[in-house]
């Protein structure tokens, strides 16, 4: 018989009933110290007092209209995003998959408005994850994210990850866009070279190809910068952002240049939920948090001692771990095991961490982790890591 919650999820036996910052509270008592938030959602920690107000202070005002209306703490926030950042407009979302399918969307109808309507394939790589859309699986085709799915959407081209000679060979006058997340997540804590994203942007500018980067899980201060693009010292064309903007409330955006936006006018695009007054008033507070001076300095030197003690780890348990990867506070271990065996000790360990692909666990803390809890999430892993070897 069917569960009432559609079983598309092998969800672990917990069932959290609070969270204080970086810490899960289990309805038996049990304090769980997170470091997976939700995978990159809870960006300052779970019920920060700041997204408290926020989001009370504004739900006894108005929470819904609709965007056939002007609405203040949207254009608070798109005016901050604007200002923060590379992009001219911004466009608001429920969800990453959401942003994914208005980035297709709008890279598609720039070429159309500007007289080459055959420019539609999308350049992706492997390892990427872009969202369950039907586009988002159809530009990063594993096979559990299309088996059974029926055809998959045309106009999509997947390269070998890092693979600029065939980027380069790739890109014709039907490519619309290059779509490359500047850290994959799911796909295993990947970095791209600075000097990588560099080719990209200068391929991009010979070729008038549009650059998506898409920043929903390394985006909003996760690796130290505001995005992470910005180590490269480029700029995309367009951006998605989710998971962090909201802190936990849904919310995601769609980052653009005037020009790579010049085709989505009145009536092009729709959002019911997306913008509305609740979502962007956390929203706001989310991004006045993570850039107020001095914040970023903080993830930077925090996340180099969490990966300076992961290092030590390693070296304490070679049978277990084999390599850290990341920035700032988007880490990820590889293990000799599989990830899930991991995770499941962690938890016995009352500790949260994240699978991914490539044998590795993902450590997507909240920005606002502190040295205390450091150095407890290390021992954590340290037991956990013995359990598993002690496991064979």
């Amino acid at each position: 018989m069917i569960p009432s919650v559609l079983p598309t999820y092998s969800r672990a036996p917990l069932h959290f009933v609070k969270g204080e910052g970086s810490w899960l509270i289990e309805e038996d008592g049990r304090r769980f110290l997170d470091l997976g938030s939700g995978i990159a959602v809870a960006a300052l920690g779970h019920a920060h007092p700041i997204i408290v107000e926020a989001l009370t202070s504004q739900a006894q005002k108005l929470w819904h209209v609709s965007n056939l209306y002007e609405i203040p703490q949207q254009q608070a926030l798109a005016d901050k995003l604007v200002d923060a950042t590379f992009a001219d407009t911004v466009f608001f979302t429920n969800s990453g998959t959401e942003s994914m399918e208005l980035g297709v969307k709008m890279a598609r109808k720039y070429w159309y408005e500007k007289g080459q309507p055959g420019r539609v394939e999308i350049i992706s790589f492997t390892g990427a994850f872009h969202g369950r859309s039907s586009a988002a699986i159809a530009a990063a085709p594993t096979e559990k994210m299309v088996k059974g799915f029926g055809p998959l959407l045309p106009g999509f081209v997947q390269l070998p990850f890092g693979d600029m000679d065939a980027l380069k060979a790739a890109v014709t006058d039907k490519t619309a866009a290059i779509i490359i997340e500047p850290i994959q997540g799911e796909g295993g804590i990947n970095v791209v070279p600075d000097a990588m994203l560099q080719e990209i942007r200068k391929l991009c500018d010979d070729t008038g190809t549009l650059f998506i980067a898409d920043e929903i899980q390394c985006g909003m201060g996760r690796t130290g910068r505001l995005f992470a693009h910005e180590w490269a010292g480029v700029t995309p064309d367009i951006m998605l952002v989710a998971k962090g903007i909201g802190g936990g409330f849904p919310l995601g955006a769609v980052l653009a240049t005037e020009d790579a936006a010049s085709g989505m006018v009145a009536g092009t695009h729709g959002s019911t939920y997306g913008g509305n007054p609740l979502g962007c008033a956390v929203g706001l507070a989310v991004v006045n948090a993570i850039t107020e001076p001095g914040f970023l300095d903080e993830v930077n030197r925090k996340g180099a001692l969490l990966r300076q003690k992961l290092e030590g780890l390693i070296a304490e348990n070679p049978d277990v771990f084999t390599e850290v990867r990341g920035q700032g506070y988007m880490l990820g271990l590889k293990c000799k095991q599989p990830p899930v065996d991991v995770v499941k000790a962690a938890y016995e360990e009352e500790l949260i961490v994240v699978p991914a692909a490539d044998n590795v666990i993902r450590l997507l803390p909240a920005l606002t982790l502190n040295e205390e809890e450091i150095a407890e999430a290390i021992e954590r892993l340290d037991r956990t890591a013995k359990a598993v070897a002690a496991q064979g």
